[in-house]
């Protein structure tokens, strides 16, 4: 029989499980209610120990799934941060070029703008040396008439001089 005023180390588990059923047992046979509750007092110990082993058991699973939990999340925290590099580098990409691209059609606007103005110059460089060739032509045309006329006056004054002498 054990002392009340001294705790009692028991073993836990099925051991002291079967321990505290077996002192239970022995006092109920033998009429010693304190052996009886000793063994259930026994048997309600491990029942407690092997509760509180298996909620810690528990609590470190729970423990456990909260870490990879928070490393998942952590996880795609990441992979949403670099998504979003990502595309913001395939946006700056996209605008450089959108830039390169804006630049080449500028380029090559002035270019063909640059091309029509030096082909209306050279239109109106050859319009204005036709318009000189027409003026010298009318020119030396003119100057032809006149030359002409002046001959037919001078034979004109030439037959008058031969009709009428004196009158020069």
């Amino acid at each position: 029989m054990t002392n009340p005023d001294v705790p009692e180390q028991t073993a836990g588990g099925l051991m002291g499980k079967l321990a505290g059923r077996a002192k239970e047992m022995a006092g109920s046979a033998v009429g010693n209610e304190d052996l009886a509750r000793e063994g259930r007092l026994q048997q309600a110990q491990t029942d407690a120990e092997s509760d509180a082993r298996r909620e810690a058991a528990q609590a470190q699973q729970s423990e456990a799934q909260a870490q990879v939990d928070a490393s998942q999340q952590e996880n795609q925290l990441e992979r949403e941060r670099l998504r979003a590099e990502l595309d913001e580098s395939d946006r700056e990409a996209a605008i450089e070029r959108d830039r390169v691209a804006a630049e080449g059609r500028a380029q090559s606007d002035a270019q063909r703008q640059k091309a029509a103005a030096d082909l209306e110059r050279k239109s109106q460089d050859a319009s204005v040396q036709a318009q000189e060739r027409r003026a010298e032509a009318q020119r030396a045309t003119q100057a032809q008439e006149a030359a002409r006329l002046e001959q037919l006056a001078r034979q004109a004054e030439a037959r008058a001089a031969v009709i009428d002498p004196e009158e020069k």
